[in-house]
This record gives structure tokens, C-alpha cells and sequence, in this order.
């Protein structure tokens, strides 16, 4: 049995309703259109798809001729955008079964381990994680002989819930549960606080989604990324279809 609830419909768009909600201090943006600042968080979010307005207000928010990721949604793209590449993923989200519990390894992280942070991500490429992500919440780490070798964290989190992100750890020391305690342990805080965890992976990456299931986590729906270059701009007009 899930612990979803008629509030889950935040899920269908989990960074608007971040930057709408508990992240509003890092939102960029206005009414339609909000995003994180860059060394923050990629994500771009979009009030409705629907607005006819929303792809001028996209530009304007990030330029001309800048990348951008969307995610859970697939809109058909306007004149002058660039689609650069696309990708299916999963949103899960927590059930009764989970059971959370802190792990006594695991250590705290901050600014100051934000290089080794960094460097670990980019070793094991767990998805987007940017010098200040570790703003977003509260992130934890396993470090062997001084060296941060695996980590976990809270990246999205809009109202009653809390994104799981950033699980890490580095191939040698793979095959010791340490990514599933590190879960388990960012699940417990989270649930401490009243939160529901939600996790997001690529739909490829099957070991890891097996893994949250046995933890205690459940399909709830399949999602797109995709990356886009948004138009040039000549003198106030965009060439996007936009009047």
C-alpha cells in the first residue's frame, strides 16, 4: 500500500511546486516560468504548458541560444527550439513497506566538502548536481581513510515531500548497501519532519530502480527528459512562433 494522498498531484510537477513552495527562496522567474539559479539546480519549471505565452517568458527567463532540461513533460517544440536530447525516467515514491533508519557512518556534508562532492559525482554520474545544490537540503556521506567515497541527499522538495537524489557511491565499494543505508537514512530525516520521500531515476537504470523497490519505494509514473536550446533573438523578437 502506498502512502500517497490526494496532495500528490504536486508530483506531476515537483519543481514548480519547489519553487512555488518550501524553495521559493532560490526561484528565479515569475508567474509562469521559475527556474534555480544555474550553479543551484538545472531545472527549469513551467506553471502549464497550456499558457500561450509560456515560450517567450522561457527565453526571456534564460536567454537566447541557452540549454535547458524539462522534465516530466514533453511539450512539441515551437519554431527556432533545438531539441539536443531526450531520455525516459521514473518518479518513485515511498510505500509503507519503507523502513528508514539513520546510519552511524554517515556523516554530514557541506559547503566545505562541496569539491570532493563534485568530483564524486563525476566519477559515478548519478545525474545533475552543481556547487550549490547542497543548499537544497540536507545531504550525507560515507568517507573511507579520509576520502569521501559515497553519498546521498535532498534535491527537489515540493510541499510534503522531499526529493532523494544524488545516491553515489564510488565502483570499489560497491556491493556493501551503502547507497541503500544512505537512502534509508535521508528517508528517516525526512520522514522526522513530516515529509514523504520520491525518488527519480533513468528508466535504464534498472539495478538501481530494483534496488528502491526492495526498500520500500513504487513506480507512481513514468517521466521525459529532455534537453532543448531555446532560439536567437533578433533586435525584441524571438524566433520561437511567438507573436
Amino acid at each position: 500500500m502506498t502512502t500517497t494522498s490526494p496532495d500528490d498531484h504536486v508530483l506531476d510537477n515537483p519543481a514548480w511546486h519547489a519553487l512555488t513552495g518550501p524553495h521559493s527562496s532560490f526561484a528565479l522567474g515569475g508567474d509562469l516560468v521559475r527556474r534555480y539559479p544555474a550553479d543551484v539546480a538545472p531545472f527549469v519549471a513551467v506553471r502549464t504548458w497550456e499558457h500561450p505565452g509560456v515560450w517567450q517568458a522561457l527565453v526571456e527567463l534564460v536567454g537566447p541560444g541557452q540549454e535547458i532540461g524539462i522534465s516530466g513533460a514533453d511539450p512539441e517544440l515551437p519554431e527556432g527550439w533545438e531539441e539536443l536530447g531526450r531520455g525516459d525516467g521514473v518518479q518513485l515514491v515511498q510505500t509503507d513497506a519503507l523502513r528508514p533508519l539513520p546510519f552511524d557512518e554517515a556523516v554530514e556534508l557541506g559547503a566545505d566538502d562541496v569539491p570532493e562532492m563534485l568530483a564524486l559525482v563525476e566519477r559515478n554520474q548519478p545525474g545533475p548536481f552543481r556547487p550549490r545544490t547542497v543548499e537544497l537540503g540536507r545531504y550525507i556521506g560515507i568517507r573511507r581513510d579520509g576520502r569521501l567515497i559515497a553519498m546521498a541527499g535532498e534535491r527537489l522538495h515540493p510541499q510534503g515531500w522531499t526529493e532523494i537524489s544524488a545516491v553515489a557511491t564510488d565502483a570499489e565499494h560497491r556491493g556493501q548497501g551503502l547507497a541503500s543505508r544512505l537512502v534509508l537514512d535521508v528517508a528517516h530525516h525526512i520522514q522526522r519532519r513530516g515529509d514523504r520521500a520520491l525518488l527519480h531515476a533513468a528508466a535504464a537504470n534498472v539495478g538501481a530502480i530494483r534496488v528502491y523497490e526492495r526498500l520500500g519505494f513504487t513506480l507512481r509514473r513514468r517521466t521525459t527528459f529532455l534537453a532543448v536550446r531555446t532560439p536567437a533573438i533578433a533586435g525584441d523578437r524571438v524566433f520561437a512562433g511567438t507573436p
